[in-house]
């Protein structure tokens, strides 16, 4: 299929000076040792428990974690790294790899099976921060939009895949003793610039190519701060889109954008509620949900169901995104915190992906699914919980 490029400021490819680009990230960033974070901000602990700890473990569908644990077997067993690891936690990957395969060679399809796998392979670690065993577990879900490959009086919004002129360096790259920062820019007079903000990308265009034109700017929103989509097609098809890259800005969340401006209560920023309120004032909704500068680009992804940081496509209920400084992504976890109506979620869950706002040693966002039904949980979402981190039994684990 044909891909359409549209948009103004296009930059051929230049040579760029490195070390100009480094002073200039620097200027940009903060390469001083004050201003520069460069570990995590909490204090990890680990802690050996009991599966009679586990609130609900008895109850648990193990006939549900089958397939999960199997696709997630999939990653670790391609990982040639010694450890699978965040910052404060390394788990040796061939321990991980041994609980694979054994797995894989027992052929496991009964609920039973699996309870009486897991039980006799792992075992749990409450995981805390500061001897804080509670925190914060939100939720996310795939949105839903209308979309045509066709630009039309209907189809106007463009979706937008990686644009050519986008530049990526992460600062480490270049010593060892600078800090491990993401830089996202574009070249311009041989200078590396911070690139276009939203704002600038849905005034003036881009020099990209668009992999969808969608029918309603607040659904595209929904769906850049989600990460993904089912992409409904005017010709009957259905397609998904997800996250492929962002142009590197802050993340601010449009239900604080209109709460910090008195245009909604807190008590109504739910996402069905901040959705009703955008599309009942469209001369208002384009112009707020600029503030919100960091934009997201996209991606044809052919799995099925939308792919996680991990490289795996998510599964409602069994997926969870995390703080990679602390959980590695491809741990197995137990949460145990409670779904908006106040029902209680304890389950096995999959460290599948991350999030922006996901920051903490006991934080995580767990994935609903999609569509309007997913919606409604996971725009209520705000719980408090825990989890324990399931490891290998005689795993020499590190903790930083």
């Amino acid at each position: 299929m044909q891909k359409t490029k549209i948009g103004h400021w296009f930059q051929p490819k230049k040579a760029l000076n490195i070390a100009a680009i480094i002073l200039l990230a620097c200027n940009l960033n903060g390469c001083s040792e004050k201003s520069v974070t460069t570990g995590a901000t909490g204090n990890m602990q680990i802690k050996k428990a009991a599966f009679s700890e586990l609130s609900g473990w008895n109850s648990e569908n193990f006939g549900e974690v089958i397939p999960v644990f199997k696709k997630n077997c999939t990653q670790i067993l391609k990982s040639k790294n010694t450890y699978i690891s965040s910052e404060n936690l390394k788990i040796p990957a061939a321990d991980l790899q041994s609980k694979c395969n054994k797995f894989n060679n027992k052929n496991i399809k009964t609920a039973a099976e699996m309870k009486s796998f897991m039980e006799s392979e792992f075992i749990p670690y409450a995981v805390t921060d500061n001897g804080k065993a509670e925190g914060k577990f939100t939720s996310y879900y795939e949105a839903v939009i209308n979309a045509s490959y066709t630009k039309s009086d209907r189809y106007k919004y463009p979706v937008y895949g990686k644009p050519n002129d986008l530049i990526e360096l992460n600062l480490r790259d270049f010593d060892k003793d600078l800090p491990n920062t993401r830089l996202v820019g574009r070249v311009v007079n041989n200078k590396f610039v911070p690139y276009y903000n939203r704002r600038d990308i849905e005034n003036n265009g881009i020099s990209a190519p668009v992999i969808v034109w969608g029918d309603d700017l607040v659904d595209i929103h929904f769906m850049q701060i989600q990460g993904s989509a089912v992409a409904k097609m005017d010709d009957g098809s259905e397609i998904r889109i997800g996250y492929a890259d962002n142009n590197g800005h802050k993340f601010s969340g449009i239900g604080s954008i209109l709460i910090n401006k008195g245009l909604i209560k807190p008590e109504y920023s739910s996402m069905p509620k901040i959705r009703e309120w955008l599309r009942k004032n469209p001369d208002k909704a384009q112009d707020l949900m600029a503030e919100n500068e960091r934009f997201i680009f996209q991606k044809i992804n052919t799995a099925d169901g939308p792919l996680g940081a991990y490289g795996v496509s998510l599964t409602a209920g069994r997926s969870l995104a995390v703080d990679t400084r602390y959980i590695p992504l491809g741990s197995i976890l137990w949460l145990d915190t409670l779904s908006p109506d106040k029902r209680n979620i304890d389950k096995i869950v999959f460290a599948q992906d991350i999030g922006s706002a996901i920051k903490g040693v006991v934080r995580g966002d767990y994935f609903w699914g999609h569509g309007e039904e997913a919606l409604k949980y996971a725009g209520r979402m705000n719980s408090v919980g825990k989890y324990f981190i399931l490891l290998p039994k005689e795993t020499s684990v590190k903790v930083n």
